[in-house]
Order: C-alpha cells, then sequence, then structure tokens
C-alpha cells in the first residue's frame, strides 16, 4: 500500500534489500540527474485490527537508518472487542512519520518493549496524501501537470 501512494505521487519507491535493518524503502526522485544527490529511507509498520492501542514497535538503535515511518491501519475488523470481526471493517489510513517525530513520541514501555503511541495524538498533517507530500517536498518532486 505505501509503495503504491509513493508511485502514484511520482516518487521512484523502491524495496530495500532483505534483512535490512532499519528501513524498508528507498525513495528517489523520477528524474535521473537529481536521483543520484538524494534518497529518502523508509521503514513501514502495519496494524490490521481497527481496535488496535494505534501504537507500533520501534526499536531506538533504528533512529538514524530511516527519514520515515509510515504506520499504516488496515482497520480489518475488530479483534480485541467482543463484537463480530466484521463490525470494524472500514477503510485504511496511514500517516508518514518524519524520524524527529517517532524520537520524540519513542516510549520503553514496562514489559521493556519500545512503542510509538499516536492515540490521542494529532496526526492530521501526516495523514494519507498529506504525509506523502512530506517526502515529495524533500526530495524536491513538483506535483504532476
Amino acid at each position: 500500500m505505501a509503495i503504491g501512494f509513493l508511485m502514484r505521487r511520482n516518487i521512484l519507491t523502491y524495496k530495500a534489500p532483505p534483512n535490512n535493518e532499519g528501513y524498508d524503502l528507498i525513495c528517489i526522485h523520477p528524474d535521473p540527474r537529481q536521483s543520484i544527490t538524494k534518497q529518502i529511507r523508509v521503514q513501514v509498520k502495519s496494524r490490521y485490527q481497527t481496535d488496535c492501542d494505534r501504537a507500533f514497535p520501534v526499536k531506538e538503535r533504528t533512529f538514524a537508518a530511516f527519514d520515515y515511518l509510515i504506520v499504516v491501519f488496515l482497520n480489518i475488523g475488530y479483534f480485541y472487542r467482543k463484537k463480530p470481526v466484521f463490525d470494524g471493517f472500514k477503510d485504511p489510513e496511514f500517516y508518514t512519520l518524519p524520524a524527529d517525530w517517532i524520537r520524540s513520541h519513542h516510549r520503553i514501555v514496562e514489559s521493556g518493549w519500545q512503542k510509538v503511541h499516536t492515540r490521542g495524538e494529532t496526526l492530521d498533517a501526516y495523514k494519507n496524501e498529506r504525509g506523502i507530500e512530506l517526502i515529495a517536498k524533500d526530495l524536491g518532486i513538483d506535483y504532476p501537470k
């Protein structure tokens, strides 16, 4: 899903090599003369449950490895509530969060897990296409005409 939205915005996006810790995608400018100078590394996290806690694991040691993190909430149904699974089915949503935002919201919880919590945060500036636009701006990619 993340690759599709990035490519739709004319951001050339490639899957990183397997077992590459810290990022999953490499984004570059579509103009080969400009793609040499700048690349954006993106880590992708997903949650399939609509009723998840809106948190996702991120290890502190990976902070330097990515420029953005895209978290995708697939919202395929309820799994934690005592309701039918399909009652929770709704459109997916994704957020393109800058690495600085991830660093400032990173927490180590009691169990030792390192997580980023998004519940209660105002994320409208990072939601769906608005977040993808941040990567396009960093790469200097004008909106296609």
